[in-house]
């Protein structure tokens, strides 16, 4: 804490900082929390032959937020991986990273990092069609990438380091850089994997579509079933709060220490002032005993004596106050006569 009980630059950057992450942690778990509570209630609709029925029936022809799990089928054509062989896909993505490690100044250490250098994703029309291969209806899934979560598999990955040579060893040292290699992944969704879709669920010109949901509601494609993606977006929800509870208890106690210490430096100052007109008051009464004219003590008399100059320094409150013959007579444990402050040690004045 700073004089004045001001607080230090270091308390006001973590009250700022934890007030921050505190805000924002906190909007991300309500924004979590929401779309947990819409999850629940979105309403299970089954692959099956009454479902072009039963969205006719429906205001609107449409479920506005819906949970439709089915097998991934290929509408016209698919997609070949190129790496594996005989595996067939629907969406592809192809991903290039440059992964290398950085020297960090502060803290004197190789970090990996890593970044995308290169990616393509590849689709083709598909839908989600019912488990038993004898019932023809299906859901043609729109607009797959807009997925919040695209739960994709990963087909095929390999490390291509990078070939180091005395001369590039130097220059990665000085430059503080040193390439690991090149790391290549690709991900598919397989024809007939099993797929949970939520979203919008529209009848379309005798087509049923899946699509992004109106209102802000969030689109998933996902392989996990409809009780592991709530599991999943429960745990996260819980996660968010915890951050957002311990980093409030931090801006909340960094808050409270400060206002309390600026209460206790006021408290102690009034205390301060308190003493010292007492003292000043106690003084005059002595003075108006021994008959002395306040005009004629000099301001740097012993406040004891009141005839010698003062000539020490009393630690740790910091008064100038009394002469030494004066500190010597103070009985013990000796106190300074202004705060009563137990005097530690004593250091002579010299005035030049």
């Amino acid at each position: 804490m700073e004089s004045g009980g001001k607080p230090s630059t270091a308390q006001i950057v973590v009250l700022a900082t934890s007030s921050a992450l505190t805000a924002m942690f906190y909007s991300i778990y309500r924004s979590r929390a929401t779309t947990v509570s819409r999850l629940k209630e979105a309403k299970k609709v089954s692959i099956n032959q009454d479902l072009k029925n039963l969205l006719s029936e429906t205001p609107g022809r449409c479920v506005p937020y819906a949970v439709i799990e089915g097998v991934v089928r290929s509408v016209k054509e698919t997609l070949s991986s190129q790496f594996v062989d005989n595996c067939k896909g629907v969406i592809e993505r192809l991903t290039l990273k440059e992964e290398k490690m950085v020297w960090n100044r502060t803290t004197h250490l190789w970090n990996s990092t890593e970044k995308v250098i290169h990616q393509r994703t590849n689709t083709v029309p598909f839908s989600l069609g019912s488990h038993d291969e004898d019932i023809a209806a299906a859901v043609r899934v729109m607009r797959p990438l807009d997925a919040s979560e695209l739960d994709l598999e990963t087909t095929y990955e390999n490390f291509h380091p990078t070939v180091q040579s005395l001369s590039n060893v130097i220059g990665h040292f000085i430059s503080g850089e040193r390439p690991k290699g090149i790391h290549e992944t690709e991900e598919m969704l397989r024809v007939g994997d099993s797929v949970t879709g939520v979203g919008e669920l529209v009848l379309d010109n005798n087509l049923i579509k899946l699509q992004p949901p109106k209102q802000g509601f969030c689109y998933f494609l996902t392989r996990l079933d409809y009780d592991a993606l709530l599991r999943r977006q429960g745990n996260s929800v819980r996660l968010w709060r915890i951050l957002a509870v311990a980093f409030g208890v931090t801006a909340c106690s960094t808050l409270l220490f400060i206002l309390w210490r600026r209460y206790a430096h006021h408290r102690r100052g009034r205390k301060e002032r308190s003493m010292l007109e007492e003292f000043k008051e106690q003084q005059r009464q002595r003075m108006r005993e021994l008959n002395i004219a306040e005009s004629s003590v000099s301001s740097t008399s012993c406040t004891v004596c009141l005839s010698r100059e003062r000539s020490c320094v009393f630690l740790e409150c910091g008064h100038v106050c009394a002469c030494a013959q004066c500190h010597d007579a103070l009985p013990e444990p000796k106190k300074c006569p202004i705060c009563r402050a137990t005097i530690d040690r004593v250091v002579p004045l010299y005035n030049s």
